[in-house]
């Protein structure tokens, strides 16, 4: 999420026995996707902005080697990996300027998208600034575009995807709740406000889901994961604003993607 638009997302252990049950299960996964290749698509959520580290090239796009999906490949060495997720891209952007990294061979798909389509960015400044009214229609009208807009242009993105990359299996992740209710910060939003900017971000992540899973993709859902860690916990897991780094605000931290976002990939692929 660049930001222009975007100033707008805890791995539970497997029991022994499970492990061993699942074991062939994911092995074959992982060898189908080592053997086709890695492609990571997406936003700033998958492109690591807010974890720093960011990458010399493609600065513009932040890409940061603490994302999840450079985690991903460093755990599983696919055959190659693309790292084409960049800070600011919405549908439209995914779908012109990144899909070229696909191809028949591609194993492995992996994408955040969503959040900036939605002008979740605006909406959090005015609801940071602009009293509850003003924050629930601002809201209201993000919503909207979720419901319209980003549906359809998510279709079209999703089409495309399968198209270049057919044999691939895509996994599609979600956006964490933004902040941790009767939490530890003193000042800024009321929890209303922060109650409303949460049932957003699930409303978003319902849209995302139906959309993948009507094109046969994988939905990997982090909200549990980030649960205690959102801004205004004890553990934070995403950045709060910051006037100084305003891009990287509403950004998963490095534990936010290794601990959060990494494990859901994991699972899910």
């Amino acid at each position: 999420m660049r930001k222009p638009r975007i100033a707008a997302g805890a791995c539970s252990l497997l029991l022994a026995a499970a492990c061993a049950f699942a074991a062939p299960a994911t092995a074959q996964v992982a060898s189908r996707a080592v053997a086709g290749g890695y492609v990571a698509l997406g936003d700033s959520y998958s492109s690591g902005v807010g974890a720093g580290d960011y990458l010399a090239s493609g600065k513009e796009c932040k890409r940061s080697s603490r994302a999840y999906p450079v985690l991903w490949a460093e755990a599983h060495a696919p055959t190659t990996f693309s790292f084409a997720a960049c800070n600011g891209a919405d549908a439209k952007e995914v779908l012109t300027e990144q899909l070229g990294h696909l191809s028949a061979r591609t194993g492995l798909v992996t994408l955040t998208v969503g959040g900036s389509d939605t002008g979740f960015v605006g909406v959090l400044a005015t609801c940071a600034l602009g009293g509850p009214e003003r924050c629930l229609s601002a809201v209201s009208r993000s919503r909207a575009v979720m419901d319209s807009t980003l549906a359809g242009d998510l279709d079209v993105l999703y089409t495309a995807i399968r198209n270049r990359a057919p044999a691939a299996r895509v996994v599609v992740l979600g956006y964490p709740h933004l902040y941790h209710l009767r939490g530890s910060c003193a000042l800024g939003l009321q929890d209303g406000a922060r109650t409303t900017l949460n049932d957003a971000v699930d409303h978003l992540n319902a849209v995302i889901a139906q959309r993948a899973a009507l094109h046969g993709f994988t939905f990997a859902d982090v909200t549990a994961a980030f649960t205690g860690h959102e801004i205004c916990s004890s553990s934070p897991w995403l950045h709060s604003v910051d006037v100084l780094a305003i891009t990287e605000s509403y950004h998963p931290t490095a534990p936010g993607q290794s601990l959060g976002y990494l494990p859901a990939l994991t699972r899910a692929s």
